[in-house]
């Protein structure tokens, strides 16, 4: 419905919409098999990136209040944690925005091959189970596409939001989300609708409330 949504809003991304159901289906699989969503990008994209992580840690359209049972495993684990602690956290999704590791990326780069940040990025955090998230409005950025490459060769899975043709990502993505633009801020402008209408649809298959 939300999907559905997104394609009345903007009748545009109809040609992608497949592509923008598959990548929601693969983040819901992710996150029941006990994986998180890694994010790269740069500039804007970056900014999406950071922008993603904030709807999924907290509420994004929902409250999303601590289950019962999860507010008993907490207590289990530490009885002395207090009510005023658990009455104010969110159920929360996993998601790293790579170049949030400051300290890390600049230290990469100013030592290593800088195209290399957000590879060496995913070669610490990706695990099997988790997707990378890669932005690139050209689908060609070389550290993106680099890090999409690292995902792969670690077995996790890769979805990318680009526009154009698609670019080097098209290539190596499981999902390529390409948005019917040429310019860069026209494709920036679509990437938000879908990225929005994503995370609020994974967000209502798990919070029902």
């Amino acid at each position: 419905m939300i999907i559905k949504q997104l394609i009345h809003r903007y009748p545009a991304l109809s040609v992608c919409e497949k592509d923008i159901t598959d990548a929601k289906n693969m983040i819901i699989s992710c996150y029941e098999s006990g994986g998180k969503l890694l994010l790269a990008g740069n500039g804007g994209s970056s900014a999406d990136c950071d922008h993603i992580v904030g709807e999924l840690m907290k509420g994004f359209l929902k409250k999303r209040p601590l289950t019962k049972e999860k507010r008993e495993e907490m207590k289990k684990n530490f009885p002395l944690l207090d009510d005023e602690i658990l009455n104010g956290l969110q159920g929360s999704l996993p998601a790293i925005s790579l170049q949030s590791a400051t300290a890390l990326n600049s230290a990469f780069s100013n030592d290593e091959n800088p195209d290399l940040i957000y590879a060496e990025a995913t070669l610490g955090f990706a695990k099997p189970d988790d997707i990378l998230i890669a932005i690139s409005t050209s689908g060609n950025s070389r550290n993106v596409v680099n890090a999409a490459k690292v995902a792969k060769a670690l077995g996790a899975k890769v979805i990318s939001l680009t526009g154009r043709d698609g670019g080097a990502l098209k290539q190596i993505s499981d999902v390529t989300i390409i948005a019917p633009e040429y310019e860069t801020f026209k494709i920036q402008e679509l990437h938000l609708p879908i990225y929005h209408a994503i995370c609020a649809a994974v967000e209502d298959y798990f919070f029902k409330n």
